[in-house]
């Protein structure tokens, strides 16, 4: 026997003994924190950037790829990092809450995230989890499917990130600090953005973004609202979107020409070039049904076909109107899991846990607060104003540091009265550090009730650490005998941020299979900032892939 074909039998044998190495890759980022002069509106600011870029760079991954992100902090504040809706299966030290699950980066100091994307693909992004560091330092995080592995709708024939956010010319620090302080809300933001740019605004020429594109082309637009606290319609004019996947999840595609999308969330879209020529407006303006201040400012783009003159007019759309809520109604009612062989709905059925949380904002008494007539506002789940420990929370759970937080959160609301209606004589609500402690593996149906506290609001209500089913939504005070024989168990959306209807409910499914601390927490930043937020605290299991993975040598330190 020929050299040749002893070899080829040897290479034969070792690939049936060993598998071919698999397709997945170990990708390095380094994100430099640094101050950079940003002109918007007209005006220049010093502001905290990534790389010197507003909005960030845009990380590319497959699904199954390792991250190595080094995040070097140059900035005078304290930095942290968080991977949107990325799963984080037992990595709870990457998923960057700071005082949850680290201790923030401080000045002059490096961490290095280190997770794996599995069995994710999809549009995440990424932004700054501490103060209102997210104002600026966000970015959109790309994960292709596997290679061979083809989207479950016809291939498009390019991508794009458009990332929206919101601008202040003012410093957002000063904004935030200026508001505690006083005890009410803070400043609207100045314009909304669509991947940093404005648009041209009163008195101000600026430029806008121009997405450029070929007559016949399909075009697969990646959505992120990065903006702080104000949920956003999309639009082109004179165009169609086909939606195919929500945070990173496929669903069943469905026609549309207005897209809602709250801050954290993602939305894939399809857009079709379908016409000869020309420029064609795109808007990002806000959805607000309640009675509370909004930035009004609409951001404008175009897109634009190759072979259009510059000079030609642009074909103009009108944004919807602020308080349209059927418009709202009809894109959510229109979401639904794909759940197809290969991308299965795994919606839990039998219930370990059935939790009530009441999201909605108080009034407590603060002396110091001449603005507010010595009350300042803030917000609250299950009544219980929540407050950042001195140290992170998943350290001392691993650590068993006593002291830091309890397990005693409410499985109910304390007290019961007309939730979406009627008013309350007491606004007070209760103080601590309460985390709710879930043993490994169960399963959870978790009630959202908006409360008209002050006011009814939407709030855009985000999970760290899991996905979740959307089994149920309605306005008015939830009926726990009448609203679950219509939960949609076959095919509910799948996500990692939803929006609690103003006035109304949702509710919400997923199993606890990761162990670790998890923050949840209204994305509207100052709802936030007021203290609506709160961590489950799932045990390890009995298996060695049960449990949370010893913490990183290099991560930081309070």
């Amino acid at each position: 026997m020929g050299s040749h074909m002893v070899w080829f039998l040897f290479l034969v044998s070792f690939f049936s003994v060993f598998p071919a190495p698999s397709e997945s890759m170990v990708r390095h980022y380094k994100f430099n924190v640094v101050m950079k002069n940003v002109t918007r509106l007209c005006s220049s600011k010093p502001t905290v950037t990534v790389n010197g870029r507003y909005p960030g760079p845009t990380i590319y991954a497959r699904e199954d790829d390792t991250l190595l992100i080094k995040v070097v902090n140059h900035v005078k504040y304290n930095v942290s990092i968080h991977w949107h809706g990325v799963r984080q299966v037992r990595t709870g030290w990457a998923d960057g809450p700071a005082y949850i699950t680290q201790c923030p980066i401080q000045p002059g100091q490096v961490y290095t995230y280190n997770y794996t994307l599995t069995g994710q693909r999809g549009t995440l992004w990424w932004h700054a989890h501490i103060l209102w560091l997210r104002a600026t330092v966000y970015g959109a995080l790309v994960i292709l499917p596997k290679r061979g592995v083809p989207y479950p709708f016809p291939k498009p024939d390019n991508e794009k990130v458009i990332v929206l956010g919101e601008w202040w010319k003012s410093d957002t620090e000063n904004i935030i600090n200026e508001a505690l302080k006083s005890g009410l809300a803070p400043n609207v933001s100045d314009s909304h953005m669509i991947n940093g740019h404005p648009g041209p605004v009163r008195n101000c020429p600026s430029q806008g973004y121009k997405l450029s594109v070929e007559n016949g082309k399909t075009y697969l637009l990646r959505l992120v609202n990065a903006a702080l606290n104000e949920e956003l319609f999309f639009k082109v004019a004179g165009h169609i979107f086909t939606v195919v996947e929500v945070d990173a999840v496929y669903v069943k595609p469905f026609k549309t020409d207005t897209v809602l999308i709250a801050p954290g969330q993602t939305t894939n879209v399809l857009l079709t070039a379908s016409k000869s020529a020309g420029k064609y407006l795109v808007t990002a303006s806000p959805f607000m049904d309640a009675p509370i201040a909004v930035d009004n400012v609409t951001a404008t783009a175009t897109v634009h076909y190759s072979g259009t003159l510059s000079s030609s007019p642009t074909i103009l759309t009108l944004p919807p109107p602020q308080n349209a809520t059927s418009i709202a109604n009809n894109f959510t009612n229109s979401l639904r899991s794909l759940n197809s062989k290969k991308y299965p709905a795994l919606v839990p059925t039998t219930i370990d846990h059935h939790l009530f949380f009441t999201v909605g904002l108080g009034l407590n008494a603060c002396p110091t607060c001449k603005a507010g007539n010595g009350s300042r506002v803030v917000a609250s789940i299950n009544n219980v104003t929540f407050i950042m420990p001195k140290t992170a929370l998943l350290p001392a759970h691993y650590f068993n540091t006593s002291g830091v937080f309890t397990t005693d959160f409410p499985k109910n609301p304390p007290h019961v009265f007309n939730y979406s209606g009627g008013s309350v004589t007491n606004m007070a609500t209760e103080t601590g550090t309460r985390l709710y402690k879930l043993p490994y593996n169960a399963t959870v149906q978790l009630v959202l009730q908006d409360t008209g506290v002050i006011a009814p609001e939407n709030h855009p209500v985000h999970l760290h650490g899991f996905n979740f089913f959307e089994v149920g939504r309605g306005l008015g005070n939830f009926n726990s005998t009448k609203d679950p024989k219509n939960f949609n168990l076959v095919d509910p959306v799948e996500r990692n941020t939803i929006g609690v209807p103003s006035g109304g409910w949702v509710v919400i499914r997923f199993r606890a299979d990761n162990p670790g601390v998890w923050f949840m927490h209204c994305h509207l930043e100052v709802h936030t900032t007021w203290g609506l937020k709160m961590a489950f605290l799932v045990e390890n299991g009995k298996g060695p892939n049960q449990s949370i993975l010893p913490p990183p040598k290099d991560l930081p330190k309070c």
